[in-house]
């Protein structure tokens, strides 16, 4: 299968040998994140330092000052590389050691966008705004979006791009000094958390039958006993639908799946509009359409109409990956097991050939390896040794 391991232009930058020490692993494809959100990373391998720390979500080149002009909302352009263009020249070298390029893109997770402009963001039941996540339903940010996605995805010598978070984000996100796991919540409770009571969501509520005030006060009844216990173990769809009520719940589902269509189809028409006609877009996602995050919820036939294919979370037991994979089952499109593969961040190396083996089996056409610049030593050593025998 086709394999691309993901990385950061900083991961290149300054290391001569780095481009060379990842087609050495036997992967095909790096995907080269072009706009990312904050983060600290480590830098195990690079000769200059040890930690980047990128302060404030960013684009990775020179953000088109032409195409932003006067708008309130736009991308910032990072500091924290040493490079006028750290995205293009990671993305040469990159190529000269015989790697394709795609870019990686993250849309709807952007906390300097929050902090700047606070009504973009989503806000839960109790008023509370995430700083994180931007509301898409609102206009201007999908128009932001959109332009970022089209910008930031088809670069120089790029022939593809993986576009994350494209949809709604919520509540589950590790935020700096994260302080939220004193209550545990299921998937069910954290969809009520990340539920957006914006001026927008509240009319989009109304038009799909439901009093937003009512059904602020329900979330917040459904919620309680939460607060005042040890969590909310409830997950799934029908545990959305039990705590807050069948009837509600498909209304909520029915407003925010169709605004992340809406939003999906124009970022993907945007950004081809803007590449050659071979040019591959693919969506980090999930097939349960309730989900909010990086790989955001979606039905898997209308992605696919949409998308060339999906980047699927595949980490962890056989379960995980037969849960995300089995409803892509027999479709066209490019399948993107993505697998973990350091293991400070509870990924398996040494049970890579194994795991990519049963992707393969649940339909997996192409292999994605998260990260190759944060692995160890150890940690890639494995990688490449399960790769040769996989190429065998």
């Amino acid at each position: 299968m086709r394999t691309s391991a993901f990385l950061y232009p900083w991961d290149i930058v300054g290391d001569p040998d780095a481009a060379a020490r990842v087609a050495d692993l036997g992967v095909q494809q790096v995907t080269l994140a072009s706009a990312y959100h904050s983060t600290r990373a480590l830098t195990p391998r690079h000769p200059g330092h040890r930690i980047v720390t990128a302060e404030h979500a960013a684009v990775l080149y020179p953000p088109d000052a032409a195409r932003w002009a006067g708008r309130a909302l736009r991308p910032r352009a990072q500091s924290w590389v040493a490079s006028d263009d750290p995205y293009a020249e990671a993305a040469e070298a990159l190529a000269g050691a015989g790697l394709q390029v795609h870019s990686w893109v993250v849309l709807a997770h952007n906390s300097r966008l929050g902090a700047e402009h606070p009504d973009t963001s989503v806000v839960n039941a109790y008023g509370d705004r995430y700083p994180w996540a931007p509301c898409i339903a609102q206009p201007a940010v999908r128009a932001h979006l959109v332009d970022l996605a089209a910008e930031a995805a088809v670069r120089g010598g790029t022939h593809g791009t993986e576009l994350e978070s494209c949809g709604w984000y919520g509540f589950a996100h590790l935020h700096a000094h994260d302080k939220t796991a004193g209550v545990a919540l299921g998937d069910a409770a954290q969809y009520l958390m990340s539920l957006c009571f914006c001026p927008d969501c509240r009319t989009g509520y109304a038009g799909q039958g439901l009093d937003a005030d009512e059904l602020g006060r329900a979330v917040r009844r459904a919620l309680e006993p939460a607060w005042s216990a040890a969590g909310s173990p409830e997950a799934g769809w029908s545990g959305v639908g039990k705590l807050l009520g069948a009837g509600p719940a498909a209304a909520t589902l029915q407003w925010r799946a169709a605004v992340a269509r809406g939003l999906q189809e124009s970022v993907v028409a945007a950004v081809r509009a803007a590449a050659a006609p071979e040019f591959q877009v693919l969506l980090h996602a999930d097939p349960a359409p309730y989900r909010s995050g990086a790989n955001v919820g979606v039905d898997p036939e209308h992605i696919l109409s949409v998308a060339d294919g999906v980047v699927l979370p595949c980490t962890g037991a056989d379960a995980a990956r037969e849960a995300v994979l089995g409803p892509f089952a027999g479709r066209e499109g490019v399948l993107a097991a993505n697998l973990t593969v350091v293991r400070g961040m509870g990924g398996s190396p040494d049970t890579l050939e194994r795991d990519a083996g049963h992707a393969a089996s649940l339909g997996a056409n192409q292999l994605r390896l998260y990260h190759a610049g944060l692995a160890s030593g150890p940690d890639l050593e494995a990688v490449a040794e399960a790769l040769s025998r996989l190429g065998r």
